[in-house]
């Protein structure tokens, strides 16, 4: 991934306190990671920067939609998702992100590049196991569906045919179980 300046924050100039961004996330910020599991996205994130005298502390929420294919039918459908992360950013000797909440940058350091983070959020939102809502509620409609639906096979009046041709030795059979 390179660096744009599009989710670089300089937090060099900014004064205490808390501080809103708003990014519009599309398809082309998960190129940039090659990321191809979804078709299209929609998702709003809303970043809270707030900077306090010896570190920062910054919110991260998300909410829209993105572009999946159903795991059981391989439909194409818009999946809502949501989420929110803390990221608490302090001063040291060396950059160090070795833990998820905690990001380490050297002194000096004037601004934060939040692209690896947005795009964990989001990735991690979504779920492993993606079905279409019409699945669920009986109400999709697919090529797939109706082809199926037109070769199921038809057994029901078959089974009342059988019924009929049992031979009559067989109840009489029945009786001797039962008169016990």
């Amino acid at each position: 991934m390179k660096s744009t300046n599009e989710y670089l924050i300089p937090f060099i100039g900014l004064k205490l306190g808390k501080h809103q961004f708003e990014f519009k996330i599309n398809k082309k910020f998960f190129d940039e990671f090659s990321f191809d599991e979804f078709e299209s996205c929609d998702v709003t994130v809303e970043v809270v920067l707030e900077k306090k005298t010896t570190m920062l502390e910054i919110n991260f929420k998300h909410k829209g939609t993105v572009n999946v294919p159903c795991d059981l039918t391989g439909e194409p459908f818009d999946l809502p998702i949501k989420g929110k992360i803390k990221l608490v950013v302090q001063f040291g000797d060396e950059f160090n992100n070795d833990n998820d909440e905690l990001l380490i940058l050297p002194h000096g350091e004037h601004q934060i590049d939040l692209s690896q983070y947005i795009y964990e959020m989001i990735v991690l939102s979504i779920p492993q196991k993606r079905i279409h809502p019409g699945v669920k509620d009986g109400t999709l409609q697919t090529e797939a569906l109706q082809k199926l639906n037109e070769l199921q096979v038809k057994e029901v009046k078959e089974e009342a045919k059988k019924e009929d041709d049992i031979d009559p030795r067989w109840d009489k059979l029945k009786q001797l179980l039962t008169d016990k």
